[in-house]
């Protein structure tokens, strides 16, 4: 191939993503159906396109997919969508199949329930899936699809049955077998939440995922906390005859020394007797648990 037709090939797909960038800001043709679409939706074509410059386009569609990821996650729109992430994602990993951190963060951001992402595990367990199926020694991967369905499925059988599945792998950590018997046993506690994140914090290599494991850590204390404080207003209500207004009825009536705050110090609320987590807290949203108070 000539240097000129190379050229020209480079100048064509650096358009395709700058008419990609245009029309999700709004700024290209008008769509008949959405404006959030992508001029190359197949994996399959943008490959062909994509000759020898297949993890360079990779790159630059990874980069899309997190800006996409966190234009939404930030914007105010209350009608906001992430309808263009598991497309974004799944170019990315077409045109590069060992992308692991499109895989690993990709699943993450596609869990993430409204309104801090689309809550879509089951796309985060199709990316998972099509990232082993392209490299079949990542054990991490069933570990990973394992806990979509611990965490945000609450689907206990069926992540007792990838973690027995990532522990059955040649190269996988001495820890991962442990995980189906605890699953299996006490699917749904937030001890075994906490013992999965655990070991997530100290055995991640990645420091973002360390540091997501922590959070998660931070928001089972939250819980813990809030069930503590229910109780105060609980026992508050019996003997006053009431619901305490604020948590100044709770300090007056000696219940608490301060107003309580979550494990990131930011205040819990208290409103018409019903304590929550502050909006304005990195621990915001805390998991949907139909999990069993220990």
């Amino acid at each position: 191939m000539n240097a000129r037709l190379v050229a020209l090939l480079v100048v064509l797909m650096g358009a395709v993503a700058g008419l990609q960038a245009l029309h999700e800001r709004g700024g290209g043709p008008p769509a008949s159906t959405t404006v959030n679409m992508l001029y190359v939706r197949s994996p399959e074509a943008m490959t062909r396109l994509a000759l020898s410059y297949d993890a360079l386009l990779a790159d630059v569609y990874w980069i899309r997919a997190v800006q996409h990821y966190g234009g939404t996650k930030l914007s105010t729109d209350p009608d906001k969508k992430y309808d263009l992430l598991y497309p974004l994602l799944d170019l990315t990993t077409s045109l590069d199949p060992r992308f692991n951190v499109a895989y690993t963060f990709g699943s993450i951001f596609l869990s993430e329930p409204p309104p801090g992402g689309p809550g879509r595990p089951d796309l985060a367990i199709a990316l998972l899936e099509k990232g082993l199926r392209a490299q079949p020694q990542k054990w991490e991967f069933a570990q990973q699809i394992g806990f979509v369905h611990y965490w945000w499925r609450q689907d206990y059988k069926e992540a007792a049955a990838w973690f027995a599945r990532a522990a059955a792998f040649p190269n996988a950590p001495f820890w991962i077998a442990p995980l189906a018997a605890v699953t299996l046993a006490q699917g749904g506690s937030r001890e075994s939440s906490r013992l999965l994140w655990q070991q997530i914090e100290q055995a991640e290599e990645l420091e973002w995922f360390r540091d997501e494991a922590r959070r998660r850590l931070r928001q089972l204390d939250a819980m813990d906390q809030l069930d503590g404080l229910r109780q105060v207003v609980a026992a508050f209500e019996r003997r006053v005859g009431r619901l305490p207004s604020g948590w100044e009825d709770l300090q007056r009536a000696g219940s608490l020394p301060g107003i309580p705050v979550d494990p990131t110090g930011t205040p819990y609320r208290l409103e018409s007797g019903i304590v929550s987590l502050g909006r304005d807290s990195r621990l915001f949203p805390l998991p949907t648990e139909p999990i069993r108070v220990r």
